[in-house]
């Protein structure tokens, strides 16, 4: 029987991270639980072992349930019918059998019938999804909807809505509109306030949205009449048993087949506001997106995976000039490099899971009681690193997987570009992760301030003091020289910024990927001192870096002010 996690050793290396003692003391409020409820762990063991036990669930239902329907959800696709969504059969299995197995609701409270599983367990569950069949991840995933009710909404709100994504609702986030992609100030959905019915009423169209059909969906409206720019939306949740939600279609489109992409007209939907008016794109979005960016790390770490075992099972298997091809060193290379940027993927995705987990947990304890000064500063210093490293991990992820997937069907030759193999919608399905919750380009954007403000710098300093091992101290030593390459960047693009405007913006692509191409490197390094399995990959990936590194410094070196003028529009 296939299971992802169990086949996984890198998997279950991340859980087994010794910060997951710290986010299991948070998540667990040191065990009050286990007084309440007969299932909840006693100490941080137990907790281990329960997170395990659950993951295996996850695991085999990967790979023996949402796996094996992937090719027939790819070619089937869902439908609208009467207005609705219908899901293709095979994603309706998928989902009963998660149903089934207990696997919703998976980081909410057990007052709401959640799991009440840290975020890095989570984003593992969702890596394993996305393994089976990515598209379906988008459904699976958006469970993470529900976080943002329980961080802002009233009680009453959290008691209605989240027992049922505990229970296997699905979720939405409806944020694009039309003339409204990236920049969601322009968001012009009306959400108008119904005195006698006690709602606000949702009038207008969305476009784009991811499972436009959950049954509980976020959405950002604009509440506030006469504004037209951010300080005017709010959000809002719509409830699909309520009506007034129409799909007008389903987009066509390249890849995730499976995974219905909406247009949704709005005709007096009823609606409740989440949080404080005016604070939907500035406060919760904010919030939402970063959650969906650290998802779509962990959908396209999940697509290296699988994208790197077809292409390495098939290149055992081949047979030409009398040897099977991995046999043959260019294929092997291929084969290497793929594995070292899955595990980079990898190592990035649960690092910043692990912030991201400290970072929230504080931030609800600070909800509960006051932090003391030790839990304030620890609250500061790891929302720095969340903020600096979510759209590291996008960004990176999310074009490692399109560069696997490229590579996958390289391996597999004429055979890889026709329909018979899975590389095939692998390589569709990669193709959407730098697009969608952001581009690479907005994540530069996100990224940038913490070339200049010095998170990575800072964080970099910290992996130095990693003692290394000898047969890792070479690699620590080139990580170092290529610090030095980047603080020379820093301080040539800076320069050169005051006398032109622009010059940083032309660069700041080059300096986000040097910062990720060293931090990725270090966190290998550090698996790689600690498990000698990790080393071979771990130089394979440094060898790497160090070429796009130079690269992008020679780019920046060689450069001149009046560069900016050949780009400007």
């Amino acid at each position: 029987m296939a299971n992802f996690f169990l086949d996984n050793k890198d998997l279950q290396y991340h859980l087994s991270h010794p910060l997951m003692q710290r986010i299991i003391e948070l998540k667990e409020r040191n065990f009050a639980d286990a007084s309440l409820y007969d299932y909840a762990p006693q100490n941080v063991e137990d907790a281990l072992d329960s997170y395990r036990r659950v993951l295996e669930i996850v695991g085999e239902v990967s790979g023996e349930v949402i796996a094996a329907n992937a090719e027939s959800v790819d070619h089937e696709g869902p439908r609208v019918v009467n207005d609705h969504v219908e899901y293709a059969s095979g994603t309706v299995r998928n989902i009963e059998a998660l149903i089934e197995a207990g696997l919703s609701g998976m980081t909410l409270p057990r007052r709401f019938d959640g799991l009440n599983m840290p975020v890095t367990c989570f984003a593992m569950a969702n890596e394993m999804v996305s393994r089976g069949d990515t598209g379906f991840e988008n459904i699976w995933g958006l469970q993470d909807c529900a976080e943002t009710i329980n961080e802002f909404a009233t009680e009453e709100i959290k008691a209605k809505y989240l027992p049922r994504v505990s229970a296997g609702e699905t979720c939405a986030m409806d944020l694009t509109e039309p003339d409204a992609g990236s920049d969601l100030g322009a968001v012009m959905l009306k959400a108008t306030w119904d005195e006698e019915a006690g709602v606000w009423r949702l009038n207008g169209c969305k476009r784009f949205i991811t499972n436009g059909d959950g049954d509980i969906s976020l959405v950002l409206a604009r509440t506030e009449e006469g504004t037209k720019d951010a300080r005017g939306l709010s959000m809002l949740i719509y409830d699909k048993r309520d009506g007034g939600v129409k799909v007008r279609r389903i987009e066509n489109k390249l890849g995730i087949k499976g995974s219905p992409t909406c247009e949704l007209v709005f005709n007096n939907a009823p609606a409740v506001l989440v949080g404080d008016r005016k604070m939907g794109l500035i406060k919760y979005v904010m919030s939402l997106m970063n959650a969906a960016r650290l998802g779509i790390a962990a959908q396209s770490t999940g697509l290296c995976e699988a994208a790197y075992r077809e292409a390495l099972k098939y290149a055992a298997e081949r047979e030409q000039f009398g040897k099977s091809i991995d046999k043959f060193v260019a294929v092997s290379e291929m084969l290497k490099n793929m594995e070292a940027k899955t595990l980079a993927s990898r190592a990035m995705l649960y690092e910043t899971a692990r912030f991201v987990d400290i970072y929230k947990q504080l931030a609800h304890i600070q909800q509960e009681r006051g932090l003391t000064a030790e839990e304030r500063q620890e609250m500061k210093f790891y929302n720095r690193l969340a903020d600096g490293f979510t759209p590291l991990a996008k960004m990176f992820s999310s074009e490692f997987a399109n560069e696997v997937a490229y590579d996958s069907i390289q391996v597999h030759g004429g055979s890889g570009y026709m329909k018979d193999y899975a590389c095939e919608r692998l390589f569709r399905d990669a193709r959407i992760l730098n697009i969608y919750e952001g581009t690479t380009q907005l994540q530069v954007v996100a990224a940038i301030n913490h070339v200049t403000k010095g998170t990575y710098l800072e964080q970099i300093a910290r992996y130095e003091e990693l003692v290394c091992n000898d047969a890792t101290r070479a690699l620590g030593e080139k990580l170092v020289a290529l610090r030095e390459l980047f603080v020379k960047a820093i301080e040539r693009v800076e320069a050169l910024d005051k006398e032109c405007a622009g010059y940083k913006d032309l660069h700041s692509r080059r300096l986000v990927e040097i910062a990720g191409y060293i931090i990725l490197s270090h966190i290998l390094l550090r698996q790689a001192n600690e498990v000698e399995e990790y080393v071979a990959p771990a130089k394979r990936f440094v060898k790497y870096a160090s070429k796009k590194v130079m690269e992008a410094y020679t780019a920046i070196l060689e450069s001149e002010v009046s560069d900016v003028e050949l780009y400007k529009a």
